[in-house]
């Protein structure tokens, strides 16, 4: 780089980098809500039948994940970003800050209007060893953590198919 923060990209990179990043995130991210209180079984229960929640739940959420990815390629692409954003860690950066606006979004306004398309008043947290509140804010914190994973990875993956590393690791491995 130069005494500037822009680096080249080139649209491959931009959009590889996208769905790609968007593709990798999703799955770190489904993992904690799977695993941290099968929030995509919850996520195909709005759209399907309970026996095939899980993987329709999955099916969804990578393919919501692809074209988020996609979204963070349009905004990281923009000259006056690529101006501002130079280094690997300020791609990690915008992807947690990206993650928390998504995680808003999604909790706040396409949640509850999908649960309300789908004639759900509550969610049933029946996977949860509590109940009443202290339930509510365990799934709040899941949901909340998975949407965070998903910027860290996001920005990250994004970073290294456009060449962007890590400092170290100019030092550590030569390129020839």
């Amino acid at each position: 780089m130069s005494g500037t923060n822009k680096h080249d990209t080139d649209s491959i990179g931009i959009w590889g980098g996208g769905v790609t990043g968007g593709l990798i995130a999703g799955i770190a991210m489904g993992l904690v809500l799977h695993l941290g209180g099968n929030q995509i079984e919850l996520l195909g229960g709005l759209a399907t039948e309970p026996s095939t929640a899980i993987g329709i739940g999955w099916t969804i959420h990578l393919m919501i994940s692809i074209i988020f990815g996609l979204l963070f390629a349009a905004i990281a692409s923009r000259s006056f970003v690529r101006e501002q954003i130079g280094s690997f860690g300020d791609y990690v950066i915008m992807g947690l800050v990206f993650g928390s606006v998504i995680g808003l979004f999604a909790g706040g306004v396409v949640f509850p209007l999908a649960m309300e398309r789908a004639g759900v008043a509550a969610l049933p947290l029946p996977f949860l060893p509590v109940s009443g509140a202290t339930a509510e804010l365990v799934s709040a914190l899941v949901f909340g953590l998975g949407h965070l994973v998903y910027g860290l990875v996001l920005g990250a993956v994004f970073a290294t198919v456009n060449g962007i590393t890590p400092g170290g690791v100019h030092e550590r491995v030569p390129v020839r």
